[in-house]
């Protein structure tokens, strides 16, 4: 019998792993449905495209998106201890502080800037030190990059032509401009969720870590979650919880279980023959950060000539070179047009030839700079394919549906194409490698339908206030709370890995609390 059952060793589970197994009276067991975080891949910061598709990666897929003339979308997930923070890109943003104040003027008492500002702090080792807005000495290390390709400085440079002003911290007072991003690095190799927070822990007698085990479903005894049936080498088990019940499976994941365990739509729970047990609205809300890119062939040596034994040797000896790099080097923050906020897009530049969603092999040297819409007017779902566990979802994310989404992009890739025209990088052009026809807002928006992608960011299936309340339990049942990207109102303005680091560790007081 464990006090606490965390389903999901992703960024969100090993958080709570170590922080909740800190105190030795409490026992805690940590299920995985992937396998330890072994692959040198995993590490290597610039190989991680190369565990797409992989055994370390559920491998998802949209089902056919209305909003892009029913193309379905290849959505990677990190399925090994440290789940998507071991395949990230690693970039290190918390999002724009109105994120926060919004979802607390929304209902999600306890989720403003000032009550989560410190959460952020304690999570963060930032190698510039301590200051009001960054941590120094705690268990994630956040570093400036180590590759720093030229190509990137000549994409910073155009950008600011542009009219873009200068940013060396996204984390800092204002989000605007444009910059190298700081990464989730330590000594130039990957500092995932698994290397900050359970890696250092899993030596403690009261510290279970089960791997290879898909969670099933939830069992509970009348309302209140007791444990969590799973399968594992093809033999189903049960695992019981004194306490309670988390789960930390991400933004697919969790409310497929919960549905699966009668937490649902009700109607939509019943035509699968599932006897609902709560009637909530999991899997709905679902939100992402879709991107569109803009590239160029280019004469200028790119990082597809990275993996050389001379730079296998520095990153091995020195920590440094371009096995570093984080691929999504530089980019920034902007507004789309005149009278916003807050910025509403967000760019990622990478000095190599990124194509057929990353899955595609580079046969030549560029660079790409894509946009993101931060805060999407489309939702999507995720709901049940069928009652066998290991059927992925559907997913549906719903990219464009909202007319608003197609406008804001439309706008973003004018705004990329000025980037690319500006002297700074006429040096480093010799073709085009993905760019629209011409200017018109027909051709750019078939570009955008042909060539977007996810950003990696779903979020918002299990919300604050729909699902679960402010302290993340689940509503009208007991003993069992969902901590991870899921329980965000909307998606932030920015990469969600370290905001879901600090909803864990907020979390973790929540639940030591009581």
């Amino acid at each position: 019998m464990q006090d606490y059952v965390i389903v999901g060793a992703g960024s969100a589970g090993c958080v709570l792993a170590a922080r909740l197994s800190e105190d030795p009276a409490v026992r805690v067991t940590l299920i995985e449905a992937g396998p330890p975080d072994t692959a040198v891949e995993i590490h290597i910061p610039a190989a991680f495209g190369k565990l797409f598709q992989s055994k370390w990666d559920w491998d998802y897929l949209t089902d056919p998106e209305p909003g892009i003339d029913f193309r379905r979308r290849y959505l990677p997930r990190g399925k090994m201890l440290g789940g998507s923070s071991s395949m990230n890109a690693m970039i290190y943003i918390r999002g724009n502080r109105a994120d926060y104040d919004q979802w607390a003027a929304g209902g999600a008492t306890g989720w403003g800037w000032p009550d989560v500002l410190p959460y952020f702090l304690r999570a963060e080792d930032n190698e510039r030190g301590a200051s009001d807005l960054h941590g120094a000495g705690g268990p994630l290390t956040v570093s400036d990059g180590r590759s720093r390709h030229a190509l990137m400085d000549a994409y910073l440079e155009a950008a600011q032509q542009a009219g873009h002003k200068a940013n060396d911290d996204f984390n800092g007072p204002e989000q605007d401009g444009v910059g190298y991003y700081q990464l989730t690095q330590r000594s130039g190799m990957r500092c995932s969720a698994a290397v900050a927070y359970l890696h250092p822990a899993m030596d403690r007698p009261n510290l279970e870590v089960i791997t290879d085990a898909l969670c099933t479903r939830i069992l509970f005894d009348g309302n209140r979650a007791i444990g969590v049936e799973y399968e594992r080498g093809n033999e189903l088990s049960q695992l019981l919880a004194d306490c309670e019940v988390i789960l930390s499976a991400g933004a697919y994941n969790s409310p497929q279980l919960l549905m699966l365990s009668g937490i649902g739509v009700a109607a939509e729970l019943q035509a699968y023959g599932i006897e609902p047990r709560a009637n909530l609205p999991v899997g709905e809300n679902l939100q992402d950060h879709v991107h569109v890119s803009i590239g160029y062939l280019t004469d200028t040596e790119t990082l597809i000539t990275a993996e050389t034994a001379a730079n296998i040797g520095l990153l091995q000896n020195e920590g440094r070179g371009p096995l570093t790099s984080n691929i999504g080097e530089a980019g920034g923050f902007f507004r789309s047009q005149a009278g916003l906020a807050e910025p509403d897009c967000q760019i990622h530049a990478a000095p190599v030839m990124f194509v057929d969603e990353g899955l595609g092999l580079p046969v030549d040297h560029a660079f790409i700079f894509g946009a993101v819409i931060l805060k999407p007017a489309s939702r999507g779902k995720v709901f049940l394919r069928s009652l066998l566990p290991s059927a992925k979802p559907h997913i549906l994310h719903g990219y464009f549906t909202d007319p608003a989404d197609r406008e804001t992009m439309t706008r973003a890739v004018r705004i990329l194409s000025e980037i690319g025209a500006q002297p700074a990088l006429a040096a480093h052009r010799r073709a085009d490698l993905r760019v629209p026809a011409s200017d018109s807002d027909a051709d750019i928006w078939e570009f955008i339908k042909r060539e977007c992608q996810t950003l990696y960011h779903p979020t918002s299936t299990c919300a604050i206030g729909s699902v679960v309340d402010p302290q993340l339990r689940v509503l009208g049942l007991e003993a069992l709370r969902v901590v991870d990207a899921s329980v965000m109102p909307t998606v932030i303005s920015g990469n969600t890995n370290a905001p879901t680091i600090m909803i864990a560790e907020r979390a973790a007081d929540l639940i030591k609390s009581g």
